[in-house]
């Protein structure tokens, strides 16, 4: 999980994202607790995107296993988040409403986070430039 991450590091759906600040592997069951802290406190109001998927396998042996006898079961499933990583977007509420929804999502997640939101585009320069 070295370097930052060169993908999905900026907002593309929403107005909010939350943006991870150190390199962690979150599971299945971290993303989905996290949502639900989002939308039970923006209360159906808005929308939320979740941009990070578990697809990497992890897999345990038993406890109490003699070495050998091959690789264990699959435990669960967690997704290889980098710095920089926006890992949920949300739209439709306020920016004080998606901050602290946001915030209580962060609690759940194994890394620590940051409040993002998108950067207006910049406006177009209207003077032309006359060179003599």
């Amino acid at each position: 999980m070295k370097g930052k991450a060169s993908r999905g590091n900026t907002i593309t759906y929403g107005e909010y994202g939350l943006v991870a600040l150190e390199p962690a592997w979150v599971t299945s069951a971290q993303i989905e607790a996290a949502r639900i802290a989002m939308t039970r406190y923006i209360r159906r109001g808005g929308q939320v995107w979740i941009k990070i998927f578990p697809d990497k396998p992890v897999t345990q042996k038993p406890a109490e296993t003699r070495m050998g006898s091959g690789k264990g079961a699959p435990e669960y499933w967690a997704a290889v988040v980098k710095p920089g990583r926006v890992m949920f977007e949300m739209n439709g509420v306020d920016a004080a409403t998606a901050k602290e929804a946001m915030r209580l999502a962060s609690h759940k997640l194994p890394l620590k986070c940051k409040f993002m939101m998108k950067e207006a585009a910049p406006a177009a320069s209207t003077e032309a430039v006359e060179e003599e």
